[in-house]
């Protein structure tokens, strides 16, 4: 059974982005304004990759978010699997791309997870005849918590947990039984830390796919989570739910398929009904508020139709246009 490391990481990125600021690079987390949920751009960040996803990326991800001083910029991030002498030299032409086709600053923020602790790659610099090109961008490195997993495991930040996981993941690769001791040890700790439903549903999907099992030991783990819940007198992750959450996942991938098969026909549509809905809501937000900044009209343009929706809704009650952006359904 093969370990998957993109899958676990992509979804805690787009689920707990705060908590990995927070975890990873906590300088600039208190910079960004939070009231303001960050917007997901993953398809604008497929679109930026020219030469396709490099084989040693473990998940990426792009989103917009407001500083406090009132600036919109974009979060590129990248988690890597292993060494590569390209990495600065792609972090560069990313960076550059989007902030070339957007017109926005943009924050490129990497960790490291090769197994290695003196590899790092956090810079691309050249200079030839007094001209000076490069980028320097913030990492982290995720050998340097390989020690730390007890300490990690008592820390209630998510991605505490999700990178204790990881580290024990790549621990226990091909050997079962240790794994299924450290896999329990994970379940167990989420219902010790009174997270609510959705989280703890959505971290053991994270470590279901990170920590696979022979059918037997599966087994024995849904018998030992039946134990607990029923200690706990929950229902979360019995074996009903757990199965739910597979054939969800995997109606989801069909739908995906279906959808995209449709796609190149509604596009044309789906364009010229979202530009409307934004300049409808662009009038109404100019009636309650005033004359938009740049930023405010920039963002609309960018929305998708579900934020678009969201944000009308919110213009009814909203006293503010920052109440206007905060708000979720």
């Amino acid at each position: 059974m093969a370990d998957n490391y993109d899958s676990p990481w992509k979804r805690a990125l787009k689920h707990d982005l705060r908590d990995f600021i927070a975890f990873f690079f906590p300088q600039y987390c208190e910079l960004i304004d939070w009231l303001l949920h960050p917007c997901m751009r993953d398809k604008e960040l497929e679109q930026s990759r020219r030469d396709g996803r490099p084989h040693s990326l473990i998940a990426d991800l792009l989103a917009s978010v407001f500083l406090l001083d009132g600036r919109e910029i974009l979060l590129h991030i990248e988690v890597q699997a292993q060494r590569d002498p390209n990495l600065a030299k792609r972090i560069l032409d990313y960076n550059y791309g989007l902030y070339k086709d957007y017109m926005l600053p943009v924050a490129s923020l990497v960790v490291l997870a090769d197994t290695g602790k003196r590899w790092r790659q956090d810079s691309f610099h050249n200079e030839v005849l007094g001209t000076q090109m490069g980028i320097r961008f913030a990492v982290a490195k995720l050998s340097a918590y390989a020690e730390l997993v007890d300490e990690l495991l008592l820390e209630r930040n998510v991605f505490a947990w999700v990178t204790a996981a990881h580290l024990l993941a790549r621990q226990t690769h091909a050997r079962q039984e240790a794994r299924y001791a450290a896999k329990w040890r994970l379940v167990r700790l989420l219902y010790e830390r009174g997270w609510h439903k959705r989280r703890i549903i959505d971290l053991f999907t994270v470590v279901h796919w990170l920590m696979p099992l022979s059918v037997e030991l599966e087994r024995r783990l849904r018998r030992n989570i039946g134990r607990l819940e029923r200690r706990y007198s929950v229902e979360w992750l019995s074996e009903f739910d757990q199965l739910r959450l597979e054939k969800r996942e995997k109606r989801g991938i069909r739908i995906g398929l279906a959808e995209g098969r449709q796609e190149g026909l509604q596009k044309g549509l789906q364009e010229g009904l979202q530009a409307g809905a934004a300049k409808v809501l662009e009038r109404l937000l100019y009636r309650r508020f005033g004359v938009l900044s740049p930023t405010v009209q920039k963002r609309l343009a960018r929305a998708s139709p579900e934020q678009l929706a969201q944000w009308g809704e919110a213009v009814l009650d909203a006293q503010t246009l920052k109440q206007v952006f905060s708000a979720r359904l």
